[in-house]
Order: C-alpha cells, then structure tokens, then sequence
C-alpha cells in the first residue's frame, strides 16, 4: 500500500536564487510540501539561464523549471517598505524559510535570522551561502563553478597531468549542495518534533565541495603521499583507468587487485599474469605505462558491447562514458525514476529529472511546471489573510506588481 506525500501540510519558502536553494525546496517539493517562490517583479536572472554559454541553448526555460518546479510563483519587491508586512506573514505562515540573499543584503532588507524568528519561533530558517558564515572570504559572492569546484580542490584534481583546470557541468555542484541543505532542514524538522524549537541551518557550496572532495583532502590533512595528477598513458594503476573500444567508446575500469586475474582470463590474456615485467609490485610500478599500452592495444581490438560483455561475466565494475543525448535515453533511468514526466511546462519539455531520494511505499507528487514570474500573487496573499484593498495598497505602494505579470525575464525587462 502506498502512502500520501511525507510532507503534505509542510510550508516553505523559496527566497532564494539561482539552483542550490530552490533545489532543496523543490526536493521538499517532490515529497508534498507546500512551496512558495518569492522573486523580484522582473524574476530572477535563473529564468534565462539557458541563454548564457555555454549552457545548452534552448527557448524552453529547462535550468528554472529544473530547479523550480511544483512551487506557487510571488513577485515581491523587497526594497519597498510595505514588502515588510508580506515577509511577516510569509515568515508566520511558513515552517521553513530557505535563503541565500548575501548577508550585506539581509541586514538591509531586515531578513535575517533574528529578524525573521521573532515572528515565528518555530521557523526552520535555512541559510545558503558560497563560503560560509565566517572568515575573511565569507562576504565574497560564491558560484558552485569557485565555491564547490575550485576553492574545495575538486577542480584541480579532476584532469589529467600536463592539462589545464578545465570548465566543470555548471550546477553539479549546486545540486550535491541542494542534498546537503535537504538534509540539514530535515535534522531540524525531527529536532523541532522533539523539542518544538525552530533552528537556523546553514551549509555551504564551499563545504558540500570539500566533503564532496573529502578522501584526498583527508589525506592532505595527514601528510599522505600523493601520486600527482592522473595519466592515463602512466597511471598508477592501469587497472583503474580509462580506455577506448574499437568503436569509439570511452570507459573507465575499475578493477581492484582481486579481480584482475579474472579480467585478464576472460579477456584471453592470462600471460600477462606470469609476464616478468609485472610478476610483483616493485617491477609493476616500473612497467605501468607498457602495461597500460598493452591494454590500450587490447581494448581498441574489439567493440564496446563486447567489454561489456566480458566485464560483466566477471563482476568488474565499469562505466561507458557517454554524453548528454545518450544519457536520456538509458533505460535506467526511467525504469528507476530518475527521469519523470513534467506536467504543462511545453510541448517540448515534457520530461525531467527527478530528485534522487526515493521512499518506498511512499508516493511522490507529479512534476507540475514551475510557475510564471508573480503568478499566485493574489492567491498566497489572500491565503495570508490580505484582503482585496490591502492587496491593492500593496500594488500602489510598489511592494508587488500592479500589472498582470510578464511571462519571462525578456518580456518583464521590455515591460520596463
């Protein structure tokens, strides 16, 4: 028997920008919760993504509803001094209140914790930042591409020796950072069914990247030994490495001491296993590029369907690596609902990607598109108790917008 949606009856607040913080709340999402998205009246810059290289070019707005789907839309001008009274009753309404805002910005937009919590002590506030709440760079605007990515050492250890810092997915890094805020938005929800006290939460694209970098970093914390950058013509260790089949195909062989014996077996090459150049570790270091030679020769022999094959029938792990395009259309991915159907975004965008935390037994909701730029503006301030001429006080004092709102970014700044 599948049971309703864990979070159904749970409030959040999206106040936040770009993909980390609205992808926890759109994890939330997935599971039943309540979302409100508060941009500014001309939206926020994320909704054009797909139109800044080198992301993918598109017309469909696919990174906004990636990160923003299942969510109510509130265009807010939060400058405006009546947009105080919303964020109250936002705030007061909410058990979640999500983040990012850089903190210079908070304070004069009275959005701080201490601001927010006293009008809801029970609040789960959720702080997002590049690098932390402290220290000397903690002021400094932070991306997943120099949070996550450089500032964490991920990028200087994911190339190959020789080759320059080369120019990562952009998001992947908000997005392991997304899981990381789900998670420490949880540990306070259970905190809070204990004890019936709120919490400030805070993570960071800086620290989801050091962890996320964690067994090297942990190594250089205890002066370990490194073998420097990867090389796969001298790697170190040819049994984990990356090699390319006769029909193109890159793949990566992950194949630990015990099982290489079998590997070589199966591949028809049991000389190598009683070859002088490889008989023990010492002569193995020395001989590790002719070996990785040797392989290359072999694995160029035949196709990939044929590895797979082979890998397979001795249980080594292996990965084809393959590109976006192919990706989609791995059955995997639909067979475990990675990627679901997406409800009323487009006639072309009509699948997405799931956010990768399954409950058994429990359901989640369909992805519905994410909203328009203010769409339910009317609809949450009147569930916030405003009634038809305060909502239009809010208009003319510039709190809100006053004119039906603009469905993109590009017609928002026309409009201006």
């Amino acid at each position: 028997m599948t049971e309703g949606n864990i979070f159904s009856g749970l409030k959040v607040v999206d106040l936040s920008s770009f993909i980390a913080g609205p992808s926890a709340a759109t994890i939330l999402s997935d599971f039943g919760a309540q979302v409100v998205k508060v941009e500014p009246p001309e939206g926020e810059l994320w909704r054009k993504g797909q139109k800044i290289p080198p992301q993918p070019h598109s017309e469909e707005a696919y990174p906004f509803q990636l990160a923003n789907r299942n969510k109510r839309g509130v265009a807010v001008n939060l400058k405006a001094a009546s947009a105080q009274q919303v964020l109250e009753r936002l705030a007061k309404w909410a058990d979640v209140f999500i983040v990012n805002t850089p903190h210079a910005a908070r304070k004069k937009l009275k959005l701080e914790y201490d601001d927010v919590a006293q009008w809801n002590p029970r609040l789960i506030y959720a702080d997002l930042t590049g690098f932390g709440e402290k220290g000397p760079d903690a002021a400094l605007p932070g991306f997943d591409l120099t949070a996550f990515w450089a500032r964490s050492g991920l990028l200087f250890m994911t190339r190959d020796a020789g080759e320059p810092p080369t120019w990562p997915v952009a998001g992947s890094g908000d997005n392991a950072t997304a899981v990381c805020l789900y998670a420490a938005i949880l540990t306070a929800l259970y905190r809070r069914e204990r004890t019936g006290k709120g919490s400030y939460v805070t993570t960071s694209l800086l620290a989801a990247g050091v962890w996320s970098a964690s067994v090297f970093v942990q190594a250089a914390l205890c002066g370990a030994s490194f073998y420097g950058l990867h090389d796969r013509t001298h790697p170190a260790n040819a049994a984990l490495n990356t090699y390319r089949s006769s029909d193109g195909t890159w793949f990566v062989l992950v194949a630990t001491p015990d099982k290489v014996p079998a590997v070589l077996r199966a591949m028809g090459r049991e000389d190598i296993l009683t070859d002088s150049r490889f008989s023990d570790p010492a002569k193995l270091a020395q001989n590790r590029s002719q070996l990785t030679a040797m392989l290359d020769e072999i694995f160029g022999s035949q196709p990939m369907s044929h590895w797979y094959e082979v890998f397979n029938g001795v249980h080594v792990p292996f990965g084809a690596v393959r590109d976006p395009q192919e990706v989609v259309n791995d059955p995997q991915l639909r067979a475990n609902d990675i990627i679901v159907p997406l409800e009323g975004a487009g006639e072309k965008l009509t699948s997405t990607i799931n956010s990768p935390i399954q409950v058994h037994g429990v359901s989640k909701v369909p992805a519905r598109r994410a909203p328009e730029i203010g769409e339910h503006n009317d609809e949450v301030l009147k569930e916030l108790g405003f009634g038809d001429d305060e909502i239009d006080i809010l208009r003319t004092s510039g709190a809100i917008p006053s004119a039906q709102p603009a469905k993109n970014v590009e017609e928002a700044v026309r409009a201006r």
